[in-house]
């Protein structure tokens, strides 16, 4: 059941999240503030400097890695020289002319950490340059020891064991940014995308009431429905996978992710949109009346970029679907077109749609149980 009276009671909200999840969350500029130091600590500007790799390689992790990592690519694509590539582990053509970035947690007898570490060593072995971002110890570190640029933040999350899954999006996203500016892909001050996500964590933090929390008001929204998150752009589709991934890794709730041009190829989905828009009769009888087999759909259409398209088609899906949510950035600070300026709007967004499942997740219960989700 859920407990919407939680999200207006700041005492009762800090006292359910047990785990410190909302802190977490909130550290994400301090996250990219620490990677940025430790990035320049590394010298990663300065050993990447003038490289002009055949290919830039995103290792993953399952979860939000792999979402963080989609979502990179999907910024750097449409104007960087050569091939953004997203992958589980290390290709078997790597060689000296490539660029690894990951990232690892340093956990001993984690086969993810295992994965990663054999990602590492085969990266290095065939002359790759790897920046790896994560502790100083673990399978990973040892497996690049004195062979990477080690990138080791002076921050820790202050959670317990598997609830840090999911919350240092904002340091796979730093790692990759610092990279991506010194080969010259994207120039982006990581300094101030941290102001950003500061500002985002004060917005959406739990002293402010649902209606003035842009936060809260999205999960209270999403609460008992099923939530569509359709990107308006290719980069707010990617997006749009990332909330998913939180939605279930931090409130047990299932979404569908998609673009709005491919969801506009799902007429029985369409339908059941337009069916749920209605509002409920009056007269209804929760008793007598059959409850609907499923929760009804909650549209939530993101978008990123600002070109005439995207303007276009946001309209023309708020048109047809004038009941759905749009999640976007109105500040002309953020303004412009380009991967700098979507690479900071997405992780502003991003960060929202952190607080907003870990507010769902409060407001239902769902980390009560004791259950670990990542």
């Amino acid at each position: 059941m859920l407990d919407d009276a939680l999200l207006s009671d700041e005492t009762r909200l800090l006292a359910a999240d047990h785990d410190g999840i909302l802190r977490a969350v909130a550290t994400a500029g301090a996250q990219v503030r620490a990677t940025a130091e430790a990035a320049r600590e590394a010298g990663v500007r300065r050993e990447l400097a003038g490289l002009r790799p055949r290919a830039l390689v995103l290792l993953t992790r399952p979860g939000t890695t792999e979402s963080a990592c989609r979502l990179m690519a999907a910024l750097l694509t449409p104007t960087a020289p050569l091939p953004v590539i997203v992958s589980g582990v290390a290709p078997p053509w790597l060689g000296p002319l490539d660029v690894v970035v990951a990232t690892h947690r340093g956990r001993e007898g984690d086969p993810v950490e295992a994965d990663v570490a054999e990602s590492v060593h085969r990266a290095v072995r065939r002359g790759a340059h790897v920046v790896l971002t994560g502790p100083g110890e673990g399978p990973a570190a040892a497996a690049g020891a004195g062979r990477v640029l080690a990138v080791t933040p002076r921050m820790t999350l202050a959670v317990p064991g598997e609830d840090a899954d999911g919350l240092d999006t904002a340091t796979v996203l730093a790692t990759g940014l610092a990279v991506a500016g010194a080969l010259e892909l994207l120039d982006l001050d990581l300094d101030d995308l941290a102001d950003r996500l500061d500002a985002e964590a004060e917005r959406d933090g739990p002293r402010g009431e649902a209606f003035v929390n842009p936060a809260k008001s999205l999960a209270l929204r999403l609460a008992e429905r099923t939530p569509l998150l359709w990107g308006a752009d290719p980069v707010a589709g990617l997006l749009a996978g990332y909330g998913a991934t939180v939605l279930a890794t931090h409130a047990g709730v299932v979404a569908q992710a998609t673009t709005a041009a491919a969801a506009g190829a799902q007429p029985a989905l369409q339908a059941r949109l337009v069916e749920s828009s209605g509002e409920a009769s009056i007269f209804a009888d929760p008793f007598d009346d059959p409850a609907p087999a499923a929760p009804p759909p909650r549209l939530v259409l993101l978008a990123v970029r600002e070109d005439l398209t995207t303007r276009r088609l946001v309209a023309d899906v708020g048109a047809r679907h004038p009941g759905a949510d749009v999640l976007e950035i109105d500040d002309v600070e953020l303004a412009g077109e380009g991967p700098s300026p979507d690479a900071l709007r997405a992780a502003v967004l991003a960060t929202r749609l952190d607080f907003t499942a870990v507010y769902l997740g409060l407001a239902l219960g769902a980390r009560a149980t004791g259950v670990r989700t990542g």
